[in-house]
């Protein structure tokens, strides 16, 4: 073989019978093929070979698999982003005459894409608060709703929503439930009769800040369905990423453990401080969450989010004195950040609407990290001291 035609058609290597890598490979290929074209057409072929990147990859369904199994249910779909998740769920189950049910305490880009985007494609929607049962009846009960889009703890303000409540009334009128289960992680909320989960497994499952990704959870029936759908859409996750979170994956536990130790001490320290007028976390038992979320999770997570007792300017100066939170609008990594909630979170609110979310222009959102406490708690100390004087 000549040397041009080597460098394509390079040597392989093959591991001897037995002798296995502790370490998965990653498989960069975009192309795999068969012998035959009758072998590539069989049955197990047809069932779980792999033919073209875009349609799977054998470390991405590698990380599929353990994701899936992780929220209790047993298929999903990886692709490039948490908000092609978010997508990829509304696509796979509304069309045009059909209605959206959602929050107003939502993540921001999420209301975005039912309240901007989806009008576009002949869809309706609904904006509620999370805790008006009533009225998320009422709407459920229409004959064009169609899906309910909700969030577990809710982004930024940490409202914890009942979801077996929520699903039971989904469930009475025939409408598709996807709960963003991003701030719970992928070990919470498993038990309840949710039809999809969406992540963005950016956040705790990567847990480093250097890979980005989503995933969408469900059973094989309703995976299967949307599946040709994520295909097409071509919202594909690289292998490459599909690696760094199977990695990160492997110190899940240990780093939301962390995560919510830290945020429960500093949520505490937090509500003892005369700067601060009142603290969002579920995991401190006067939080009016608190009950609810202790008997639908393991754990409360890694975010806390505060009202100063300040207007925008000194607020945003105790952002800037702050030197271990970097100011970023992310979550879930090692390391400790800091968002304005209103000019970060809520740019997409009226005045009322902002209201109503409990959002105003001095909370302040710290996703804590894994560093040692103490330094988080001095951090904060010397920020709001500088500050406040």
């Amino acid at each position: 073989m000549r040397k041009e035609t080597r460098v394509t058609h390079q040597p392989e290597v093959e591991l001897p019978p037995g002798n296995e890598p502790v370490i998965a490979p990653i498989h960069r290929s975009v192309k795999f093929t068969y012998p035959t074209i009758e072998e590539s057409l069989g049955a197990e072929a047809r069932a779980h070979g792999f033919e073209y990147m875009r349609d799977s990859n054998p470390t991405t369904r590698q990380l599929e698999l353990l994701a899936a199994e992780l929220q209790d249910r047993n298929d999903a779909i990886a692709v490039a982003t948490g908000m092609a998740a978010v997508w990829l769920s509304l696509l796979g189950n509304v069309q045009t005459g059909d209605r959206v049910v959602l929050f107003v305490e939502s993540y921001r880009p999420t209301r975005v894409a039912i309240r901007r985007f989806l009008p576009r494609f002949g869809i309706a929607h609904t904006m509620l608060s999370i805790h008006d049962h009533d009225a998320i009846e009422r709407e459920l009960a229409r004959d064009d709703t169609k899906l309910l889009m909700f969030e577990a703890p809710t982004n930024p303000m940490l409202h914890v929503p009942d979801v077996a409540a929520l699903c039971a009334m989904a469930r009475r009128h025939g409408v598709v439930t996807v709960l963003d289960n991003t701030f719970a992680g992928l070990h919470n909320h498993g038990g309840f009769d949710v039809d999809y989960y969406v992540h963005s497994l950016t956040k705790y499952a990567g847990g480093h800040g250097d890979a980005m990704g989503g995933i969408v959870i469900g059973d094989e029936k309703r995976i299967r369905a949307i599946r040709p759908q994520a295909v097409n859409l071509g919202a594909t996750m690289d292998p490459g990423v599909s690696y760094l979170m199977l990695r990160g994956l492997k110190t899940y536990y240990l780093r939301y453990r962390c995560h919510s130790d830290n945020a429960l001490a500093i949520a505490e320290f937090l509500s003892k401080r005369p700067e601060v007028e009142k603290v969002y976390y579920p995991g401190l038992p006067e939080d009016p969450g608190h009950a609810l979320a202790k008997r639908q999770m393991h754990d409360f997570g890694g975010v806390v989010s505060f009202d100063l007792a300040a207007d925008k300017a000194r607020t945003w100066a105790f952002i800037d004195a702050l030197e271990l939170f970097a100011t970023t609008a992310s979550l879930g990594s090692v390391d400790s950040l800091v968002a304005p909630v209103q000019l970060y979170l809520g740019s997409d609110l009226s005045k009322d609407e902002l209201g109503r979310a409990g959002i105003g222009e001095s909370t302040v959102r710290l996703a804590v990290g894994i560093e040692h406490v103490d330094d988080l708690i001095a951090d904060l100390t010397q920020a709001l001291e500088k500050t406040f004087g």
